[in-house]
């Protein structure tokens, strides 16, 4: 959020803020579905109306939208970890357009951590389903 604060991404600071509490939400098991929506419609009305990045500031509000919904939707792990590789590969894009070099490499850094962690567990899945 800071980052984006530096880089003038009003954008990208206010959508990482609405998503420091949704992830409070749903830490403490109380991310309904009324809250998924509120979050859903806060984050997309208030995103279009100070996107001053144009097509650029359109990247966050999606990835802010796919995180929210599959924060919702997805209980089981496999999912929990493939959407948030799909929501830093968004971010990655973003972060690269706004020349934030330093955050374009740390979220490549994560999302290979979180593809070896990924291929790990289906891996492991698959050879528990084959012993039993």
């Amino acid at each position: 959020m800071i980052a984006s604060v530096f880089f003038n991404s009003w954008i990208g600071a206010f959508l990482m803020a609405i998503a420091s509490a949704r992830l409070f939400m749903v830490y403490k098991d109380r991310f309904t579905l009324r809250w998924m929506v509120f979050f859903l419609v806060l984050s997309v009305i208030l995103g279009f109306a100070i996107n001053t990045l144009g097509f650029i500031g359109l990247i966050p509000i999606v990835a802010v939208a796919q995180i929210t919904i599959c924060n919702y939707a997805y209980k089981n792990i496999r999912w929990i970890k493939l959407s948030l590789i799909v929501n830093e590969a968004f971010y990655i894009f973003y972060f690269y357009l706004v020349f934030d070099l330093v955050s374009t490499v740390v979220q490549v850094i994560t999302v290979a951590v979180r593809c070896v962690s990924y291929v790990r567990l289906v891996k492991s899945s698959n050879s528990d389903m084959e012993g039993a």
